[in-house]
């Protein structure tokens, strides 16, 4: 079983014309874990990456076949971003950090396949968290199986997904999570790669995994980027050289209405040294207010630039109040060492080291390790070998995604779109429910109340163990009140329940309850015909729809009575 992506930097021509990568050390066996299957495909013209056989090198930065390929098709980045949701979350919304509660990791299973086993043990063990590995078809999974089982992978946290990706540069590519209304959804953007495989994953995975996915409107690399839970994202000027047609205040303002961010720009590092441009590669925050930021100890032309470049980001950092710590970063042989690009996963941090001799023998190795470790004294911090992963651009950091946990814990959460307070509706008309939820393994269905009094209580039930599909057409009762709410409340299998309402009062305008005889007015005929229904018990007189009938009906009544509805 061949794999599709790079472990060095070889040249174009021995990519294009097949050298196999890590094709050798892919061990076929049993298959394992659970298994979600996805279609690929491409449509119109096949970039240099979706017609290369499974087994080509494919670097994380942009080939020159790539670039060929772009300039012969100028269109194609915002040909992908026509093909996809673009309407912003309804909020609120909530961008997850790295360093919050995690669920899990993906990875694509597409090279450095030693790497991703041990990364894989780490984060299903001492990471506590789950691993979703995407894979190109079900030999691919049977493969994985048996190499990762054989690496003491915890296989009952591993769950697969079966969907053709072109490359194993998922955090470029891969879902962005934020919570809406405390129900995970995913913000999409446009793979600045014309690898398109790649770039249908989160849409697929939004379908498989019932979550909602938003087109931020971007250009972008996943990588050139960090957050903190404090509502503070960062990226680098690449970002305004991926949207030429945007100014840097309408990016801000697409990751402020996609993600509730505030971001700030830092100016790149010069291409000839990091080719992916990426802040990845030189910070990374892990506390709501601490950063780690590469530092240089070797300078010299470009690492003088980007020297400079990280003081100034560090001087910058801890005016905003963050406390910065700093780990060693060299260019060797024209390959960017870095110890930021690293996997903080729950109480783990996967810290990269590097077998270059440069590197170890000056001790780089272990003043990285020792500084994640300073700083992050609760945390188990381990070096794993990062040099097969490093020559091509990236570390770990670069083939992996973070996947939040859910916030309702073992219980599901809910998000209720509308009805949410405001409107007025018509009897006899219908009106769209629409709901988003969450579990940590998945919900089964859903109820449906309503509520007369202003949330104060739900008796009146629209629905019951109705699917979980993010809509129900409702058809408005003759019901007249000020005061309706909607509660959606999920259910999963083990019966966990977690619920969402209306977040005001809404009106329907039904005919007045005072108007007991339907005359068009209330009068005294209307008080006699109430209090013979009251006296009966009849649910007719059942003005505050609680469905039975008792004296807080009669006040109703009379209030409308009173004030003549």
């Amino acid at each position: 079983m061949g794999t599709r992506a790079s472990t060095g930097r070889l040249c174009v021509t021995a990519r294009i014309a097949g050298i196999a990568g890590m094709a050798a050390a892919m061990a076929l066996g049993i298959a394992g874990g659970t298994v979600l299957l996805g279609a690929g495909g491409l449509d119109g013209p096949q970039p240099p990456v979706s017609r290369l056989p499974e087994g080509t090198i494919v670097p994380r930065g942009l080939s020159d076949a790539e670039k060929v390929f772009l300039q012969q098709n100028p269109n194609y980045f915002s040909n992908q971003m026509g093909s996809k949701r673009a309407a912003p979350p309804t909020g609120p919304v909530e961008c997850a950090a790295e360093y919050e509660p995690m669920d899990g990791i993906f990875m694509s299973w597409e090279s450095f396949t030693p790497t991703l086993n041990e990364m894989a043990k780490l984060v299903t063990t001492i990471g506590n968290a789950n691993v979703y590995m995407v894979v190109d078809t079900a030999s691919e999974q049977t493969s994985a199986t048996t190499s990762m089982t054989n690496a003491e992978v915890n296989m009952t946290r591993v769950k697969f997904y079966i969907k053709t990706t072109d490359t194993v540069w998922i955090r470029d590519y891969g879902p962005r999570y934020i919570y809406e209304g405390n129900v995970r959804a995913i913000v999409d953007h446009t793979y600045n790669r014309p690898r398109p495989l790649d770039d249908a994953l989160n849409v697929w995975l939004g379908g498989q995994r019932k979550e909602e996915v938003y087109d931020v409107g971007l250009v972008h690399g996943g990588g050139n980027y960090h957050l903190n839970a404090l509502d503070k994202s960062y990226c680098t000027r690449l970002i305004n050289n991926e949207n030429t047609g945007l100014t840097e205040l309408q990016i801000h303002d697409k990751w402020l209405a996609n993600q509730a961010v505030d971001t700030h720009f830092f100016d790149p590092f010069p291409n000839s040294l990091d080719s992916t441009q990426h802040l990845d590669m030189w910070m990374q925050v892990y506390a709501d207010n601490k950063v780690m930021i590469s530092d240089w100890p070797v300078t010299g032309g470009d690492m003088t630039t980007v020297d400079g470049i990280c003081d100034n980001a560090a001087i910058y950092m801890a005016n905003q109040g963050y406390t910065v710590n700093r780990v060693p970063a060299r260019e060797v042989s024209n390959v960017h060492y870095t110890y930021t690009n690293v996997v903080i996963c729950n109480d783990l941090i996967i810290v990269p080291s590097y077998t270059n001799s440069t590197m170890d023998n000056a001790g780089y190795n272990a003043q990285a390790l020792n500084a994640w470790q300073t700083a992050n004294p609760a945390k188990t911090c381990i070096a794993v070998n990062g040099q097969p992963v490093v020559t091509s651009a990236g570390v770990f950091h670069c083939i992996m995604m973070h996947v939040p946990a859910n916030r309702g814990g073992a219980n599901p959460v809910a998000y209720l779109r509308t009805p949410n307070g405001g409107d007025t509706y018509t009897p006899d008309t219908n009106l769209d429910i629409r709901w988003i939820t969450d579990d940590d393994v998945s919900v089964s269905n859903v109820d449906l109340l309503l509520s007369l009094d202003g949330g104060d209580t739900y008796p009146i039930t629209l629905a019951s163990a109705t699917a979980d599909d993010g809509s129900h057409t409702w058809t408005i009762p003759n019901y007249y009140t000020h005061h309706a709410r909607i509660k959606v409340i999920a259910r999963d299998a083990s019966g966990n329940t977690g619920f969402d309402a209306s977040d005001a009062d809404f009106a329907i305008a039904g005919a007045c309850p005072a108007d007991f005889d339907l005359t068009g007015f209330a009068d005294t005929d209307d008080y006699d015909a109430f209090i013979e229904a009251f006296e009966a018990g009849t649910l007719n007189a059942d003005i505050d729809g609680s469905g039975f009938v008792d004296l807080d009906d009669f006040d109703a009544f009379v209030d409308y009575f009173e004030a003549g509805c």
